[in-house]
């Protein structure tokens, strides 16, 4: 086959890497330019390309008409788009012949849209997947041509999902790619009515609510600790980012917010219903800090509190 992939992050990387591996004939590379002040933590995409001489644009608008001939030049089997960030119009969605393939890091119909690898997280789920799918004109709606579901872990962050979806998402490909081939790649309409659909977030969305369940905190935390920018409360008026605790579920005395220090236990906050153990801390403009060693500075009084107007 010959196909143009468009591809970014790290499951693009993987994935254009495992086509090249398959045997792909490749003539067009599609990515994107980092995006200043963003925190970089994956491979290059471009650097895999110019590796592998490989063309390569990164233009910021792919629906242009010149990027759309460039690509109608090329005559693709295929359109790959790997995490690519910008939706596809009908002009780029019709050129293939064979179809446009997206690969999208949940288990669709759940999770459409924006940032599901951290959603899942914010929302509690205990399983999620990668699922390779026909795109059409609305995000994440097509027909399903494959997809492989696993477990989330409870000790799992945004990150180590992201790695895990990396590898099942090559595996993905691996196991699809030679039904692709021979024309013989299924196509499973989605249940709709199972469907479930997240937007972007946003620095601003990790403020911790302290009248939540201390799991619900929990989940938000890992959703959104290194390398993302984070869960923050407040404290004495400056902003105060957890980045790690442990929940304890149950009742408790604390009132939601109620900061305790225990020589052993650590430091506990109150919340809506149970305990969190908070591990991490970054007061506002200072390093980052184990939690108990931030509540000995002596900037934590024996009623203390977290949260707006603490």
């Amino acid at each position: 086959m010959r196909s143009v992939v468009l591809a970014y992050h790290e499951i693009g990387y993987a994935c254009l890497e495992e086509l090249l591996r398959l045997g792909e004939e490749v003539p067009l590379v599609v990515t994107h330019c980092d995006p200043p002040g963003e925190e970089i933590w994956w491979r290059s995409v471009r650097e895999l390309a110019h590796r592998r001489r490989l063309p390569v644009i990164c233009p910021l608008d792919v629906n242009t008409p010149e990027v759309i001939d460039q690509i109608r030049a090329l005559e693709p089997d295929v359109l790959f788009s790997f995490m690519f960030r910008q939706l596809l119009r009908p002009a780029l969605l019709q050129i293939p012949k064979c179809g446009a393939l997206n690969l999208h890091p949940s288990a669709l119909p759940k999770f459409r849209g924006r940032s599901p690898i951290n959603w899942v997280l914010v929302q509690g789920e205990t399983e999620t997947g990668v699922t390779l799918h026909y795109m059409v004109e609305r995000p994440d709606r097509g027909d399903i041509v494959a997809q492989r579901r696993f477990p989330i872990r409870e000790e799992d962050t945004a990150l180590t999902l992201h790695r895990r979806s990396t590898e099942e998402a090559r595996v993905l490909v691996r196991e699809i790619y030679p039904l692709l081939q021979e024309g013989r790649a299924p196509r499973i309409s989605q249940e709709q009515e199972h469907a479930s659909y997240f937007g972007g977030r946003h620095p601003e969305d990790g403020e911790i609510d302290w009248q939540w369940p201390a799991r619900r905190i929990y989940n938000l935390i890992r959703a959104v600790t290194h390398p993302y920018p984070g869960a923050f409360t407040w404290h004495q008026g400056r902003a105060l980012h957890i980045w790690w605790a442990s929940p304890i579920d149950g009742d408790s005395v604390l009132q939601p917010g109620e900061l305790w220090v225990d020589g052993r236990a650590g430091v506990l906050v109150g919340s809506g219903k149970g305990v969190l153990i908070l591990k991490r801390v970054q007061p506002e403009g200072e390093s980052e800090v184990d939690a108990l060693e931030w509540a000995r500075s002596g900037r934590v009084s024996r009623d203390g509190r977290l949260g707006w107007g603490a």
